[in-house]
Order: structure tokens, then sequence, then C-alpha cells
């Protein structure tokens, strides 16, 4: 195993969260193509069985792990099925979110906002905390948290995801300083919206209205695509990324002002 600060492994596992679909399942999509063994976390067993088998049918090795990242017990054996089966980590893509509530924030309920937060901000603080220490053991490693547009902008009647995701940029900015000569680097992703199941939790009709604001925003008038998030993650997973830490890149269509 690498103990040189900065010189990378010769193998490569990544951790992705929230990889049963959407943004997550092109990551590690992406990810396998580029020869990692990826982990797939997720608390949808079942989704997650029905990724792995396609993936695994497409040459790549993977191995799916049912995890509730809320939960800091379940991360720790999550992680070490991980490192057991495929060895030891060298990326790490904090992407599990929720949406949470839509509605004025001003009549929000405090147990909502705690709940959006508790797998937006504290699941991958979780993860961070579980995970890194080893990769700092070995001087090399990749994190990529997947924030959000929002977190940069807010985003009206949103406010608990935008928020939470303002935390998540703050915490990737306060830990890629904190790191920066570890060869440990943290980086995040502030996509503008993907058209995921991520808005599920909507009614069809607010779902659409949602949605409708939110292109508005976007001067390229169209959503994002997973393999477009995909595609930055896997270079800033990679040690083509070798001077960037603490950075936050916009992937938004031109909506982001700064």
């Amino acid at each position: 195993m690498s103990t040189v600060v900065g010189q990378e492994p010769d193998w490569r596992i990544a951790v992705v969260t929230g990889a049963a679909r959407g943004i997550g399942l092109a990551i590690c999509e992406r990810l396998a193509s580029d020869g990692y063994a990826v982990a797939l976390w997720d608390r949808d067993e079942a989704a997650l069985d029905a990724v792995a088998g396609s993936l695994r049918k497409q040459g790549a090795n993977v191995l799916a792990v049912a995890v509730d990242i809320t939960d800091r017990e379940q991360v720790n054996r999550a992680l070490a099925q991980t490192v057991a089966a495929l060895g030891p980590l060298t990326a790490l893509v904090n992407n599990a979110a929720i949406l949470g509530s839509s509605g004025p924030t001003v009549e929000a309920s405090p147990d909502e906002w705690k709940r959006v937060f508790d797998v937006n901000v504290f699941g991958a603080l979780h993860c961070v905390q579980a995970i890194v220490p080893a990769m700092l053991a070995n001087g090399w490693g990749r994190v990529v948290n997947v924030a959000s547009i929002a977190g940069k902008e807010g985003n009206p009647f949103a406010g608990a995801y935008a928020a939470s995701k303002a935390a998540l940029i703050s915490m990737t900015k306060s830990l890629g300083k904190e790191l920066a000569a570890t060869g440990v680097l943290v980086n995040c992703i502030t996509p503008s919206a993907a058209d995921t199941d991520i808005f599920g939790v909507h009614e069809e009709g607010q779902r659409a209205q949602l949605q409708a604001r939110l292109l508005e925003r976007v001067p390229m008038k169209r959503f994002v695509r997973v393999d477009e998030v995909a595609e930055m993650a896997a270079w800033l997973c990679s040690s083509r990324c070798s001077f960037s830490t603490g950075a936050v890149f916009d992937i938004s269509g031109g909506r982001a002002v700064y």
C-alpha cells in the first residue's frame, strides 16, 4: 500500500453513496469504466441489487452494500464489508441526498430540516470520518462531495435542501484546507437540477412547477445530464486532479454567478 504522501496507489477503489439511481449511479458507471472497483452504498437494497447485477454484466467490479448513512454504526459496518471485499479505498463520493418538503421557510418544521441535514450533511460527515483516516495513513485519497447550485444561491421554498448543500460546500472548504498537505484532496461539485428521482417526493403537478421554476434560472434552458456530473466527479477522483482542494466546481449551465 502507498505510504508516500501524494503518490497514487496502483489500485483504484471507490465508495459512492446514493448509488442506486440518478447521479450516483452515473458516477459508479463512469468510475467502473476507468477501472475502479466500486462499492455502491444506498439504503434501497432492492434497487442496489438490480443495478449491481447490471453493472457486473458489463464487466464492472462492484459491491452492493445496503446502508443508511445517517447511522454511524451502519457506516462503520459498511466500510468494514467494503474493505474486506475490495481493499483499501482511494476515493469517496458523497452523493446521497434528499430534497425534503417544499414550502415557505417560515412555516417549515424543524424536524423536517433535521431530516434533510441528517442525510445531506451528517451522512456525508459520517462517511468522511469513517473513511478518510485510512486515506491519510496511505498518503493519498480523493473526496468528492456532490453539493448543489442551491447551496450557493438558495432555492425559494426549498430552504432545508439549500441550507444543507451550503453546509456541505463549507465542509468541503474546511476539510480541504485541513488536509491540503496530506495527499488527500477534498472538492465538491455544484450541479444545477438534474431530472432524477429526487423530485419523486412531490406530486406530479407540484413536481412540474418546481422543475419549471428551476429551469427558468438556467441560461442553457435544460437540466444537467447525470453523465456530465459523473465526468466531473471522475476527474476529481483521479490523479489528474492534483492541485485543487477545498474547491467548488460549478456545473450549472451558466446559472452560477460566483
